[in-house]
């Protein structure tokens, strides 16, 4: 089978289509036919070897996470899906496994039948972000009305979600970006919107409660100027250092930095696939087709779409 590797880090010029063998599946396992595949941040953070102390430097490597597909086979213990069940769902170890390509086989405790409502696409860009999204809601703790949270980089697929699940506890959004996706983030539930090509939310004068850092490019020591005093500040991006010396400095400060860090489990996808069948929007502004994931990687790395971008395999 066909499927997308790296023997060295580096950019999207090191991503290579192989061959390898068709995988065997364990008893616990199923065999996907994969359908589409949704990009991550943490794709090319691992590709460039910024995660290096956490995923080694084992070549070849793989690429893509989060899948949606076919079942074509299960192992023998498998009980909750059976052969042809459209399902979406997630790797076990996120920083040394991929799924890019033809077929994976993965446990069956992380693969989710596909909600009717939604397409391949869609449901492959669900299980990372929508969990982030929701460990995001528990870090910010308990909001009222008058609760003000920012959102910084607020149009891609994590701020798609986190917004729409915000809007149903009534708190006071504020979210940050770009001029062209400014409808979206109102449509998904933001109360008021900063350009960030014409403002700079960290002069408005405007304090928060929880600020959720998306884009990577505030960081903490910004966010402090606008932070309340007893607030958070969500880093859903760390570096390892910032995993390893967080916990520490936040015994000194009242204004707390929280690393997130999320896995896609059957609770949280029930309550994600929930929302979608109460209407909860996912937006898929862009799909590459399998024979281009060089060129999706590198329009995803630039930045600036709305929502997921997915490459779509069989």
């Amino acid at each position: 089978m066909k499927t997308i590797a790296y023997q060295e880090f580096g950019g999207t010029a090191v991503l290579q289509t192989i061959d390898e063998p068709m995988p065997t599946i364990q008893a616990d396992q199923v065999l996907v036919k994969i359908k589409a595949v949704s990009i991550n941040p943490l794709d090319w953070k691992l590709r460039k070897g910024e995660m290096k102390l956490m995923s080694g430097s084992k070549f070849p490597k793989h690429t893509g996470t989060d899948f949606a597909g076919i079942i074509d086979a299960v192992g023998a213990s498998v009980t909750n899906v059976k052969k042809g069940d459209e399902v979406f769902g997630t790797v076990k170890n996120n920083m040394k496994e991929g799924v890019l390509g033809e077929y994976a086989a993965v446990p069956s405790t992380l693969v989710w039948k596909k909600p009717a409502a939604i397409n391949f696409v869609q449901a492959a860009s669900i299980p990372t972000v929508g969990a982030a999204a929701l460990m995001a809601l528990q870090k910010i703790g308990k909001t009222t009305a008058q609760s003000r949270v920012l959102i910084n980089g607020a149009a891609g697929g994590f701020g798609m979600f986190l917004l729409q699940l915000l809007r149903l506890d009534g708190v006071n959004i504020t979210a940050v970006a770009d001029t062209h996706a400014l409808s979206f983030v109102k449509q998904w539930g933001a109360d008021s919107v900063v350009d960030y090509s014409k403002e700079n939310v960290l002069t408005k004068g405007d304090t928060y409660d929880a600020i959720v850092d998306l884009s990577g490019k505030m960081g903490y020591e910004n966010a402090r100027k606008i932070m309340k005093a007893k607030s958070v500040f969500i880093n859903p991006i760390p570096s390892p250092v910032d995993i390893l010396t967080t916990p520490i400095k936040n015994l000194f400060r009242s204004k707390k930095q929280i690393v997130l860090l999320s896995t896609p489990d059957k609770e949280t996808i029930d309550r994600l696939v929930k929302a979608i069948d109460n209407g909860l929007e996912i937006e898929v502004s862009k799909v590459f087709p399998f024979a281009q994931s060089k060129e999706a990687y590198a329009y995803a790395e630039k930045g600036g779409y709305v929502g997921k971008v997915a490459i779509e395999v069989n």
